[in-house]
């Protein structure tokens, strides 16, 4: 099993995870994908260095899906065959399994044709992105089901007909994610069924909407069922934020910081390791398969290194089931 975090890393001052130069940018000096491959390979460096084998690529790490209003910048992916060929290399030879995660505006089922459109193509496009990096079937690119709009039942239906637009081989790529307020585990396994679009589980988003009552485990099982034979499921795991918000707040006598509770669907900035092992050591004694686990902290990378040590402190056991 892999520990893997997503995109920025904190362990490392200076390392970015995409080039994020606007294509207004003065004397014709926009992004461009070669620069954000240089930083991709630094970032693969540190990976191994760190003995990471799991990353979530930035989902605006090519320039022209960062800013699709500017389809000039498509022909970037061409013009860096040789860099997305060479960067390919380097993640076979570091075992290192990448997946993205759309951006919040991608939602297939809006009843904005607009939007339907422009969801439909950028999920191409980071489908198109892994294809090039050299990605095996387990790289996906994960997606949210959208709104509901007027009618849950029908926004569901309605996801199931656009995902069935893209392309067979973009669908193999797609998987979709249960939310925190809108489509629980019930709901993206009915949309699993009609469409054979695999699941990623999220724990915590399960443990704060869960309106069926579905035991974690049970809806743990069913969500890596989804996946085909041979092809190791990821999941999503946070620890849910427990520190206070500290905000400021502007009045007559001045700026003033005010203390507001956590919401429990906002990510803890570590993973709590005695929430972990108990939980990993519950889906190993339910003969539930191995899957590799993105940890959803504020910490990034800091936070995977330090649960690491933990589990070999507290949990000897555990920490043997983690690659590395």
């Amino acid at each position: 099993m892999q520990l893997g975090f997503p995109v920025a890393v904190q362990g490392r001052p200076g390392l970015r995870a995409y080039d994020s130069r606007s294509p207004q940018a003065p004397g014709g000096q926009g992004p461009h994908l070669s620069v954000s491959l240089a930083y991709l390979r630094d970032i693969l460096r540190y990976l191994a260095q760190m003995r990471i084998h799991f990353y979530r690529v930035s989902s605006r790490l090519a320039p022209h899906l960062a800013f699709p209003q500017h389809p000039e910048l498509a022909g970037q992916m061409d013009q860096c065959q040789a860099e997305l060929a060479h960067t390919a290399a380097l993640l076979r030879r570091d075992r290192v399994r990448v997946t993205i995660h759309a951006e919040a505006s991608v939602i297939l089922n809006s009843d904005d044709a607009a939007l339907t459109s422009a969801s439909l193509a950028h999920v191409t496009g980071l489908a198109d992105l892994l294809d090039r990096l050299g990605a095996g079937p387990e790289g996906v690119v994960v997606i949210h089901t959208g709104g509901v709009y007027s009618d849950k039942a029908t926004a569901r239906a309605q996801f199931c007909r656009r995902f069935a637009r893209l392309p067979l081989a973009v669908q193999a790529r797609v998987a979709l994610e249960n939310d925190d307020d809108r489509y629980g585990l019930s709901d993206v396994l009915w949309m699993h069924r009609q469409t054979g679009v695999r699941l990623v589980f999220d724990r915590l988003h399960h443990l704060v909407y869960n309106p069926d009552g579905l035991d974690e485990f049970e809806a743990l099982g069913l969500a890596l069922s989804t996946w085909p034979r041979g092809v190791r499921p990821k999941v999503h795991f946070a620890s849910p934020r427990t520190a206070f918000n500290l905000l400021t707040a502007a009045d007559a006598g001045g700026r003033r910081r005010l203390l507001a509770a956590p919401r429990w669907t906002q990510h803890a900035d570590y993973v709590n390791p005695f929430e972990f092992i108990d939980w990993l050591r519950r889906a190993r004694a339910g003969g539930l398969p191995d899957f590799d686990i993105m940890l959803e902290a504020r910490g990034r990378d800091l936070a995977l290194l330090r649960l690491r040590a933990d589990l070999e402190q507290f949990a000897p056991d555990v920490r043997s089931w983690i690659e590395s």
